[in-house]
């Protein structure tokens, strides 16, 4: 009972530690990614919060599992290092008698680590894209700030007003650069407004004049009037076929077993067998010499980390592709990688033992 508790509350301290830190990390990251999105009209301002509320869930499971598995490397190094170790061992208990308190404290974590891969990573993923949906969709000048320059969508015009009404609907100096072939073309306007023309939103200005430059000839014309019409947005019509795999229930998945949906499921179950399964490296991975001062266990773990995701990602490429099926792949890659967490565990156990007999006749 002592040994459990006493295991679990170092895990327990190293997991909050590591996983603060990553998170503020992450978080930083991504906020700098949305900020640079919504500066560059990806995105709308009012809907930065939410955007990086989304990323952070889509995140999370991967911040969960890198926090458990480097919280059983450091806590299982520093007591091979201040040799806890070396007494637990002595008194009996082997490596493999440490597989039983790490699960007591990361079995929440990986019930947490289901939940978010199999139900909350598909909903923010088709909430984020319907935020950007609805934001493409609406008209361009009603995405433009006063006194911004703004990019349509095609990036074939830019717009830019002096003030808009509090509504987004009527718009005072409004300045239009267009570009189409050939042609370029510079409008400015006193004042606009929107108006509908059927499936398309139509911007009318009114008392400006209309600069136009013919690029191949070089002829130039100028030509002013009270009222001139432009369409600044066509109606975009998008159904639910057309969210992408990762947006989808698990469900929705698991009923429609096309290649790509195969893709996807690979990844999301994946995520979750590799927490567990880097649980288990962990174990075996942790150990060191309490006579080297350096710490190289914690980089090879690492390293091991990311290649297993690395694998993952490759995985779900295979099966979405059609190279390959849904069970070959996960019985080989998380199998596989359960099987050698074991063989490491019992090798970092029994590894000493094996080696006596050879040492006792390399003696004689």
């Amino acid at each position: 009972m002592l040994f459990d508790s006493t295991v679990r509350k170092e895990l327990a301290r190293s997991f909050g530690a590591t996983l603060v830190v990553i998170l503020t990390i992450v978080i930083t990251t991504m906020l700098i990614t949305t900020l640079r999105l919504a500066a560059g009209g990806k995105i709308a301002s009012e809907d930065l919060v939410l955007m990086l509320g989304y990323a952070a869930l889509k995140h999370l499971p991967t911040m969960l599992s890198l926090s458990l598995f480097i919280a059983v490397v450091v806590s299982l190094g520093r007591m091979y290092r201040d040799s806890e170790m070396a007494i637990w061992f002595s008194s009996g208990v082997g490596l493999r008698r440490f597989i039983r308190p790490v699960l007591r404290m990361a079995w929440p974590v990986l019930v947490v680590v289901g939940v978010l891969v199999l139900f909350v990573w598909p909903w923010g993923n088709r909430s984020s894209a319907e935020l950007r949906q609805r934001y493409e969709q609406r008209s361009d000048l009603s995405r433009v700030a006063p006194g911004v320059f703004q990019t349509s969508r095609d990036g074939s015009r830019v717009f830019f007003i002096d003030r808009a009404s509090r509504e987004g609907i009527d718009a005072h100096n409004v300045f239009i650069l267009s570009r189409q072939k050939q042609t370029e073309s510079v409008t400015s306007a006193r004042s606009g407004r929107m108006e509908s023309a059927g499936d398309d939103r139509v911007l009318v200005l009114e008392h400006g004049q209309r600069n136009e430059t013919d690029a191949a000839t070089g002829n130039r014309s100028l030509a002013s009037f009270d009222t001139y019409s432009v369409i600044v947005d066509e109606q975009v019509v998008r159904d639910a076929q057309a969210m992408p795999p990762s947006a989808l229930p698990t469900l929705t998945l698991l009923k429609e077993p096309t290649a790509r949906h195969q893709g996807e499921l690979a990844w999301r179950f994946g995520l979750l067998l590799a927490a567990a399964n880097l649980m288990l490296l962990g174990v075996g991975l942790a150990a060191t010499n309490p006579r080297r001062a350096s710490n190289w266990n914690l980089l090879f773990a690492l390293l091991g980390f990311f290649a297993y995701f690395n694998f993952i990602n490759l995985s779900q490429a295979w099966v979405g592709g059609g190279r390959f099926t849904l069970g070959p792949v996960m019985l080989a890659l998380h199998g596989g990688a359960f099987a050698m967490a074991m063989v490491l565990i019992w090798w970092r156990d029994h590894g000493t033992v094996l080696r006596r007999p050879w040492q006792l006749a390399g003696a004689r």
